[in-house]
């Protein structure tokens, strides 16, 4: 047990370190202009344009660090800051959003897999806190460990998605800096294409600590409820 919360509060400690370094990254990047002055907006119509993507729209959507891919609309959906910026920043991530729109053009496998557990998912998300907490105290308080069991398995399910993200999010960072290389016109300097990389570097690291963390809390009630069942 107390093993348990050693590693969970490791976890918990990297996951804020990652967080702020995500964080300060994004500004330090969005502070340093592209030399091509072009926007976000522009980058990730470029970028669809270049791969014969043409039935997406690139939407500014509320909020910052918003940007999401929406495959059920086939939306690229980008935060004022990106969606108007003109920054090292603003051009990775629209970059990175539309890597996402390519993989969906190219029926990338990890995506399918991906996009085929959201309604599972959703509803586990939406279950899985309180569906716990009520496990764990009907199995203090007597034999009964199948809502606890329920738990555990909305927990698993949120987890495996936490780890199929993650290769979606690295491929689509990797086409996004692959496309980016290859159009020198946008980042003309080794600078520009650094800063992209590093950026979106971090912003992985950010789901990557997400899945841990997930997977930490899966193992913890499972070896609970295994425990309970002897």
């Amino acid at each position: 047990m107390i093993g348990y919360w050693i590693i969970f509060g490791g976890i918990m400690l990297v996951s804020m370190i990652v967080q702020w370094r995500f964080k300060s990254k994004f500004k330090k990047y969005s502070e340093m202009p592209l030399s091509s002055g072009m926007t976000g907006k522009d980058i990730a119509q470029k970028m669809l344009n270049d791969n014969g993507i043409y039935d997406v729209d690139i939407i500014s959507a509320e909020g910052r660090l918003s940007d999401h891919y929406n495959p059920a609309n086939r939306t690229v959906n980008l935060s004022p800051e990106v969606y108007n910026g003109r920054s090292i920043a603003a051009a990775a991530v629209a970059a990175h959003e539309c890597g996402h729109a390519v993989q969906h053009a190219k029926a990338y496998s990890w995506l399918q897999l991906r996009s085929s557990m959201v309604p599972a998912v959703s509803v586990a998300s939406k279950l899985v806190t309180w569906v716990l907490l009520i496990g764990v105290i009907i199995a203090a308080m007597s034999t009964n460990i199948w809502v606890l069991a329920i738990g555990v398995a909305a927990l698993a399910i949120t987890t495996l998605f936490a780890f199929v993200t993650l290769p979606v999010e690295f491929d689509a960072s990797n086409r996004a800096l692959a496309w980016l290389n290859t159009n020198r016109g946008i980042m003309a300097s080794s600078v520009e294409h650094n800063g992209a990389k590093d950026a979106l570097w971090w912003a992985a690291m950010t789901y990557v600590v997400a899945a841990l963390s997930s997977l930490v809390a899966l193992l913890y009630y499972a070896s609970m409820l295994l425990g309970r069942r002897d």
